[in-house]
C-alpha cells in the first residue's frame, strides 16, 4: 500500500515518542483486560489510511464487525501516523485509541518492549487460535519481539519484479530473470544509451531509486540481521557482502552512479502517473503489489509482466521468495476495554471473510493462510505472484529491534556511501555499521 511506504520517515521520527510513551505505560497486558466484551461498549480505532477508497474500505470492515457484534460500537479515526497515535496514548482519556493500526513493522520491537501495545498471545490462546497456523511465516515474524506478540498482521505487502513485456519481446528475452546474474544481463540488454544519458534504462539500481532499498535487495539473500545474542550480524553474515557487492557492480555496469543519478532526476513522482516504469523510462521495476493497480490506472502503453525478484545464483532452488512486510494491528496498554478491543482485532485479522473483503477493497495481500486460498479473493491473475511470495516459506522480512528501524537506516547509509564510491572498504564499512547498530540498541535499553 502506498501509505505504508510513505510512512518510513515518519516512523523513524516516531521511535523517540514511543520511548517516551513507555514511561506512561505499565507494560502489564492484563491491567485493563477485565472488561466484559458482551456488554454495551464503545471503543476507539485509529488507523493510518487516508485515500478515500481505503477509508471507505476500513469503514466497511468496521461495519461488518459491528453487525456481528451489535453491542460493541467503534469510533474510527483515520489518517493517523505512529507519532500522532503515541501522543494520544500519552495524553490518555476517553478519546485515546483502544485499537491501533500501523504501517510500520519496523517499530514492533518498540511497541512490544515499551509495553505500549499489549501482548496478544493470551488473547489468542483464550480463543484457541494458533498464530503459527493462521498467519504466513514472515508475518508471524514481524508481529512479535523477544517472545512478545504485541501485534497481529492486518494485510501484507510483498515485493516482486515488474517488467515491460513489449521491451522483453523486442530484445528477444523470453522470460523474466531468475538469478541475479541473469538479471544483470537482461538489464544491460534493455538499456538504450542516448548521449550521456539514456533513451531507456533496463533497471534503476541506485538506492535512492523507487523501492530499491537495501532491505528489499538483501531479502533475496536471506540475511541474518542479528545473532542469537541480539548483536548486529552485518559484519559477519556474507549475505551482506554479497548483496552490497552485487548492487555496486550493477550500478557500475549500467553506467555508473553519477550518470544514473542524473537520469533519476528526470523521474516523475513515485505515486503518480509519471512513475518511470509507467512512462517507459525503465523497463524493469522492483516494487510492491500495489504497483500493478497503479500502472493499470496510469493506462501504460505496454503489456505488464510480474514475477518474483531474482535470487543469488547459488540459491536457485529458492526462486519465488521475496521481501514481505505489511500493516499491523494491536491493542493499547492504556485501554480499559481490552477484551472488547480484542474482538475487533480478532475479527479484522483472523476472520477469513473480513480479511478477504478488505484485501479485495484495497488491493493488498491477505494476511492469513485461509484468506490467501479463499475462492472469494478477487485479483488480476498477475497478482497471484504476490500471494505466492507471501506464502513462500523462504520469503524474508526484517526483524524487530528494541529501538525500531534505526539499524536499517545505518545499513542504508552504508549503501549510499558504497554505491557512490565514498566508502571503498566494504568490510571496514560493515564493521563500523555493526558497531553503530550495537551502540544505538544498547543506548535504547
Amino acid at each position: 500500500m502506498p501509505e505504508n511506504r510513505r510512512a518510513t520517515a515518519v516512523a523513524l521520527a516516531a521511535t523517540a515518542s514511543i520511548a517516551l510513551l513507555a514511561t506512561a505505560c505499565t507494560g502489564q497486558s492484563s491491567s485493563g483486560a477485565d472488561d466484559d466484551a458482551s456488554k454495551e461498549t464503545t471503543i476507539n480505532f485509529w488507523h493510518g489510511w487516508s485515500a478515500p477508497s481505503e477509508v471507505k474500505a476500513v469503514q466497511a470492515n468496521v461495519d461488518a464487525f459491528e453487525k456481528a457484534h451489535p453491542n460493541i460500537h467503534v469510533k474510527v479515526v483515520g489518517n493517523m501516523n505512529d507519532d500522532k497515535i503515541n501522543q494520544a496514548l500519552r495524553a490518555g482519556g476517553s478519546k485515546a485509541p483502544d485499537v491501533i493500526s500501523s504501517f510500520t513493522t519496523n517499530n514492533v520491537g518498540k511497541f512490544c518492549s515499551s509495553g505500549a501495545w499489549v501482548d496478544l498471545d493470551p488473547f489468542f490462546k483464550k480463543d484457541g487460535i494458533d498464530p503459527e497456523k493462521t498467519f504466513p511465516k514472515t508475518m508471524n515474524e514481524y508481529t512479535q519481539f523477544e517472545g512478545n506478540r504485541c501485534a497481529a498482521p492486518l494485510l501484507g505487502d510483498a515485493y516482486g519484479l515488474y517488467y515491460n513485456k513489449d521491451e522483453f519481446k523486442k530484445a528477444g528475452i523470453k522470460s523474466p530473470p531468475k538469478t541475479w546474474s541473469e538479471f544483470t544481463s537482461v538489464a544491460k540488454k534493455l538499456t538504450k544509451a542516448k548521449g550521456d544519458s539514456y533513451e531507456q534504462l533496463g533497471f534503476m539500481p541506485n538506492y535512492h531509486g523507487y523501492e530499491t532499498k537495501t532491505e528489499h535487495y538483501f531479502g533475496q539473500w536471506s540475511p541474518t540481521y542479528f545473532d542469537k545474542d541480539g548483536k548486529s550480524n552485518v559484519a559477519k553474515d556474507p549475505a551482506f557482502v554479497d548483496g552490497f557487492t552485487y548492487q555496486k557492480k550493477l550500478v557500475d555496469e549500467l553506467g555508473g552512479y553519477q550518470k544514473l543519478e542524473k537520469y533519476r532526476s528526470t523521474f516523475g513522482d513515485e505515486w503518480g502517473a509519471k512513475h518511470p516504469f509507467h512512462t517507459g523510462q525503465v523497463a524493469m521495476q522492483m516494487d510492491g503489489e500495489w504497483r500493478l493497480g497503479m500502472a493499470e490506472e496510469a493506462k501504460v502503453g505496454f503489456d505488464i509482466g510480474v514475477a518474483p525478484l531474482p535470487v543469488p545464483d547459488d540459491q536457485k532452488d529458492t526462486y519465488g521468495k521475496g521481501y514481505v512486510t505489511g500493516t499491523i494491528a494491536g491493542i493499547a496498554a492504556t485501554s480499559e476495554k481490552q477484551n472488547a478491543s480484542w474482538e475487533l482485532v480478532k475479527f479484522m485479522t483472523t476472520n477469513t471473510d473480513a480479511v478477504v473483503d478488505f484485501a479485495n477493497a484495497i488491493h493488498n495481500v491477505p494476511s492469513t493462510h485461509d484468506a490467501l486460498k479463499s475462492p472469494k479473493l478477487k485479483y488480476d491473475p498477475r497478482f497471484k505472484t504476490f500471494l505466492d511470495i507471501a506464502e513462500n516459506p523462504d520469503s524474508t522480512t526484517t526483524p524487530a529491534s528494541v529501538n525500531g528501524g534505526p539499524y536499517l537506516v545505518s545499513i542504508q547509509n552504508l549503501g549510499y556511501d558504497f554505491e557512490k564510491g565514498k566508502q571503498k572498504d566494504l568490510k571496514a564499512g560493515l564493521k563500523k555499521t555493526a558497531d553503530e547498530i550495537d551502540t544505538d540498541i544498547e543506548q535504547a535499553k
